[in-house]
């Protein structure tokens, strides 16, 4: 199955049924984290869910559609990453993702993100990458703002949350801004 190394630390695993136990966990120990920016953490109340959603998430993969990885930290379940959807005809897709708590400050989330525009743009030869982040997510939205993204603008009440709506920043960047920027390194 999908496994993308990231470097020696870190790798983005393709989640599988066997998983279910282990996201659940990382899920509701970060609930109060979580739920500050991800609509659904409130309705994730058992490990039992993700034997429906991991089956979608895998036929997601096999329809070469986008996926859900595990992002392994020294062999630690620490977080989420994956892209919604890919639009094959526009070569564009978005990347979502999420991290556990005590896992943050270890530059995991950047070097995954990474990762997955290196994998979107050399190995599906894609054009286009999107990510959204809550406007005050100011974690969320230094990982694109770090690698190079352009914020293209505010959409204004773009989410719910639990009891309010919510502004998103929408962050893009392109195959040849990326080339560019990894020749000028």
């Amino acid at each position: 199955m999908f496994t993308l190394k990231v470097d020696e630390e870190l790798e983005l695993q393709l989640f599988q049924l066997h998983h279910a136990e282990e996201l659940f966990t990382l899920v509701d120990v970060n609930r109060h984290h979580l739920r500050k920016w991800l609509p659904w953490v409130d309705t994730t109340t058992s490990a039992a869910q993700y034997h429906s959603i991991i089956p979608m998430w895998l036929k997601q993969f096999s329809d070469n559609n986008g996926f859900n990885a595990g992002i392994r930290y020294k062999g630690k379940l620490a977080g989420s990453i994956g892209f919604h959807h890919i639009d094959w005809h526009n070569k564009q897709t978005s990347i979502g993702y999420f991290l556990g708590e005590g896992f943050q400050g270890n530059g995991i989330m950047t070097r995954s993100v990474q990762a997955l525009v290196n994998y979107s743009f050399f190995d599906l030869q894609l054009n286009r990458i999107e990510i959204r982040c809550g406007i005050n997510n100011t974690k969320s939205r230094a990982i694109p703002e770090r690698l190079g993204f352009t914020q293209e603008g505010i959409i204004r009440d773009a989410e719910f949350l639990y009891d309010h709506f919510h502004d998103l920043a929408v962050y893009s960047l392109l195959y040849r801004e990326w080339n560019d920027m990894l020749k000028n390194s």
